[in-house]
């Protein structure tokens, strides 16, 4: 369990890792902006020392600890706690990877809880040590507001590697469809599933966050909060397309498997309807009736290189005048 501090304002700024969760507890009635961050949650002891001086309420830090949340916002008046999805791509296993980050906006603290440590917020600690942009003049609603702008950049980055699995799959959809590429795309069918259900909720938490009537929340970062509001739609809407896109695709495997196997019995169909007079001509002379031609000494050779050589050849001609081959 990793426990990082920064405490800032216009003039000041303090960046420290900490041992212990009493550590912590000197910055909650500091004038300054404090972030606490929390990579890792399997010290539930130290979290609810850190949530009982803080003032967080027991189903809250309940719902920190448990990571299978959906996307919300809570008012406790005296905070809030939110309820975010960091999504990313594993290159490994080729799936998508879902972590819970719990936010709690304080009137001067922000407490951030991660499954995991992540990079999503390295470009924001760096903003702040070296003072670039507005983040060291602005409160620490706006410090929320980066944390949540930061999650939802990153849908961009996870929808771009999806679009280019789509677009590889789609290749291989015209050029030759397999079995495993009907596992892919329910592997992807799959992921759109988890993707919706991780950011549709998202819609409703940045719409609430922008429009609750809140000291926490002042009216400058409302406007950056409507900025998020419109990443989150066309993230929402891409997820969507990509839905729309995978169950064409599942029409366009099963349309192209389809006719693979049309083609594959319109040959083996043309082979049989070739034999069919073959056959019967050979069975015609394999009975013992007394045939007068069978005593010519070439009637075997006539038969087999002429007479059958000339069905297969107008057989094949004909067929092919009707574009059967």
């Amino acid at each position: 369990m990793k426990i990082t501090i920064i405490d800032y304002d216009a003039t000041q700024f303090q960046e420290k890792e900490v041992k212990t969760i009493d550590e912590c507890f000197p910055f909650k009635e500091k004038p300054t902006v404090t972030w606490i961050n929390i990579d890792g949650l399997h010290r539930i002891d130290l979290i609810e020392q850190l949530g009982t001086h803080f003032g967080l309420h027991p189903l809250v830090m309940e719902d920190i600890v448990n990571t299978d949340q959906r996307p919300k916002i809570e008012d406790f008046v005296t905070y809030l706690f939110l309820v975010l999805k960091r999504l990313s791509y594993s290159s490994h296993d080729s799936d998508v990877v879902s972590e819970q980050i719990s936010l709690i906006l304080g009137p001067t603290f922000l407490l951030s809880f991660q499954e995991a440590p992540g990079d999503e917020f390295d470009p924001i600690r760096d903003r702040i040590r070296s003072s670039k942009g507005r983040i060291r003049q602005m409160g620490v609603d706006y410090l929320a507001y980066t944390l949540i702008d930061a999650i939802i950049d990153n849908y961009f980055v996870l929808l771009e590697q999806i679009g280019d699995r789509i677009e590889e799959i789609e290749d291989v959809l015209v050029a030759n469809p397999r079995p495993e590429t009907l596992q892919t795309l329910h592997t992807l069918k799959r992921e759109m599933i988890v993707l919706r259900k991780s950011i549709w909720p998202l819609r409703e938490v940045i719409t609430r966050l922008e429009r609750w009537e809140t000291p926490l929340i002042q009216q400058a970062t409302t406007i950056y909060l409507r900025d998020v509001y419109d990443h989150t739609i066309q993230v929402i809407d891409a997820i969507e397309t990509y839905r729309d896109m995978l169950s064409g695709m599942l029409d366009i495997y099963l349309s192209s498997v389809s006719n693979r196997m049309n083609e594959v019995m319109k040959v083996l169909t043309i082979i049989a309807t070739i034999f069919i007079p073959l056959t019967f001509i050979v069975g015609i002379y394999g009975m013992n009736f007394n045939m007068p031609e069978l005593q010519w000494p070439w009637a075997y050779p006539y038969v087999f290189y002429v007479v059958l050589f000339v069905i297969i050849l107008v057989m094949i001609t004909y067929f092919r005048r009707k574009k059967w081959l």
